[in-house]
């Protein structure tokens, strides 16, 4: 059996977010996601549109996760002691950086492999979130 994990804040639930998760499965028996909590959301200087309880929710309803468990540390080796999965899913978006090139050698080391998906272009929370800024403030200048 292949545990498979991923992370991700999941704000604003998008088509890249159900493409990861549809994708992470089809590599793996059972998959395990990480939510990344509002406090650790603010660590990194950014502020989740949707509460943590609502995103940790949303995840867990959809039907290619089996299991979500809270992130609230970007220790990603903190996770896999708790969790000693098999196969880990990433955005390709954090390929060859040099975080993940620290994360790929300590995964080796356990034999975990880390997979990178494409980003999905043209989409991000972070895209629909401005857009709904600039929305608003279009209706507040007319």
């Amino acid at each position: 059996m292949i545990t498979g994990y991923t992370s991700g804040v999941f704000d604003l639930f998008h088509i890249g977010h159900l493409n990861l998760l549809k994708n992470a499965k089809g590599l793996c028996d059972k998959l395990i996601v990480g939510v990344t909590s509002d406090e650790l959301v603010a660590y990194k200087n950014k502020t989740a549109v949707i509460p943590f309880a609502e995103r940790i929710e949303i995840v867990r309803n959809i039907k290619f996760v089996d299991a979500v468990v809270p992130q609230d540390s970007m220790d990603k080796m903190d996770m896999w002691n708790r969790l000693k999965f098999d196969v880990m899913f990433v955005g390709d978006d954090w390929f060859a950086t040099e975080k993940w090139k620290k994360f790929e050698a300590q995964f080796n080391e356990v034999g975990v492999k880390i997979i990178y998906f494409p980003y999905t272009k043209g989409t991000s929370s972070t895209l629909v979130n401005q857009i709904l800024l600039d929305e608003r403030d279009k209706l507040n200048t007319k």
